[in-house]
């Protein structure tokens, strides 16, 4: 009998020859589908991986937990303007992947100068420029002397505390180490792994949004592909060389690899169960790496109260990451609405607020700044990412003790069989939208590359 290779099957496409090596035992609810890879999760990194096998000739199924494509790439536009609720710029777009979604997709950018820009004191006052710039210099020669001093991990406001006991109690330094290390990373100073934290790498260019909205990019990706929404993977059973079915509450589908594109959150939280269970190493990964949260709120007015052509507000507030930043839509949208954000450990303190609550939290900052004769909002939309069942985070950070090996790690195969993507298995580009679309285009490759062989 001539034997078949991995390959040759999947070629010739899964359905009979897994009806014929009964593969693994079936769920005990009706069978939907054989193909040659399920895709877990229609995020980015999930689109990606599926489009590209699809492209290769592969059968290829794509199942979604919620009602909608695109994961943590969401917008609202019911304030009048696009609101991206998760990801909303393309950080860094020179040689970005994302920007070359954008340019296919003809869907305008706009760059949000970071010098554009006014810090206000807790008490309102305005900082100048020249101390900010001056601080700002500070910053990054504190990161750098304590690269220099510590050989040992440990949490970045402890190290800084161990550098200079003052550097935090400066209100401007501490406004600018949540800011900017709380925002880009997720995670609270008292968190952050103070060796790794700003170890990942960047592209080159000026920050850019989309002012129509960040889900322009999905609709390419999603072409074509068979989508199954409103079907959460319950359970993931595998065996080494010999595939994988995967139950959802419908039914259960069978196939010769599993892409996982289930954010962090997620997979800490075990709401997909894995016969056998993850191999220790990837476990480990998954309790190590920490899932970080950053909340939004976008508050509409009839009138803009602001200077209209500032592109972004900071504000000092205590305690530590209180709505410290906003961002002003009047620079790329007639609509008069501030996005105001809150970091770090405060990020989940304001998730825990009631809408009414959140909002006249963050107008108690606004009216710091601006005065407090400042009218009220006439609507308002917040994020709650940690919240949201099938997400449960913004996205991943270097804790105390994480290591780029825990995210590689997690990029590796399970039996060569079961794949992981996201932002979560790229060192590099995690936390970014193009580390997960780069991930899932990753998974895709190494099924072409090497387990169908």
């Amino acid at each position: 009998m001539t034997k078949i290779t991995r390959r040759q099957a999947l070629k010739l496409g899964a359905g009979s020859l897994l009806a014929q090596q009964a593969l693994i035992g079936t769920p005990a609810s009706a069978q939907l589908a054989d193909v040659d890879v399920i895709v877990i999760g229609a995020g980015i990194a999930g689109l990606a991986a599926a489009k590209k096998l699809v492209g290769l000739g592969y059968s290829v199924v794509v199942l979604e937990a919620t009602d909608r494509i695109g994961g943590r790439i969401k917008t609202n536009r019911s304030l009048g303007a696009a609101f991206d609720l998760g990801a909303g710029w393309i950080h860094g777009p020179k040689g970005n992947p994302i920007s070359k979604l954008a340019r296919q997709a003809k869907a305008k950018t706009f760059v949000t100068k970071d010098e554009s820009y006014r810090v206000y004191s807790a008490a309102g006052k305005a900082v100048p420029r020249t101390t900010i710039g001056k601080k700002f210099d500070q910053l990054n020669s504190l990161f750098q002397r304590i690269d220099q001093r510590f050989d040992q991990d440990q949490p970045l406001d402890q190290a800084i505390g161990r550098v200079s006991k003052k550097e935090l109690k400066d209100p401007v330094l501490n406004w600018m180490a949540s800011a900017y290390a709380e925002f880009d990373t997720g995670g609270p100073l008292a968190n952050l792994s103070a060796y790794y934290f700003d170890e990942d790498e960047v592209f080159p260019g000026e920050d850019r949004i989309f002012p129509q909205g960040f889900d322009q990019i999905l609709g390419q990706l999603a072409e074509g592909l068979d989508i199954r929404l409103n079907s959460p993977a319950l359970q993931i059973e595998y065996e080494e060389g010999d595939g994988a079915a995967v139950a959802t509450p419908q039914g259960s589908y069978e196939s010769y690899f599993v892409i996982c594109t289930a954010p962090l959150g997620v997979l800490k939280k075990q709401t997909i169960a894995f016969d056998p269970p993850l191999p220790a190493g990837h476990q480990r990964a998954i309790d190590q790496i920490a899932m970080g949260n950053v909340t939004k709120l976008a508050l509409k007015f009839d009138k803009p109260f602001w200077p209209t052509k500032t592109q972004y507000f900071g504000y000092m507030s205590e305690p530590r990451g209180r709505w410290n930043y906003f961002l002003n839509y009047r620079t790329f949208s007639s609509e008069n609405i501030l996005v105001g954000l809150s970091v770090g450990a405060y990020a989940s303190v304001a998730e825990a607020m009631d809408d009414q609550t959140m909002v006249a939290d963050c107008m108690d900052a606004l009216r710091a700044m601006f005065g407090s004769e400042i009218p009220a909002p006439t609507a308002s939309l917040a994020t709650r990412w940690s919240q949201e069942p099938f997400t449960l985070g913004a996205y991943s950070y270097t804790n105390v003790g994480t290591k780029p090996q825990d995210f590689e790690r997690l990029a590796e195969p399970v039996a060569n069989t079961i794949l992981m993507a996201g932002e979560h298995v790229t060192f590099d580009y995690h936390g970014t939208t193009h580390g997960a679309y780069l991930s899932g285009l990753a998974a895709a490759q190494l099924i072409e590359d090497e387990l169908a062989d």
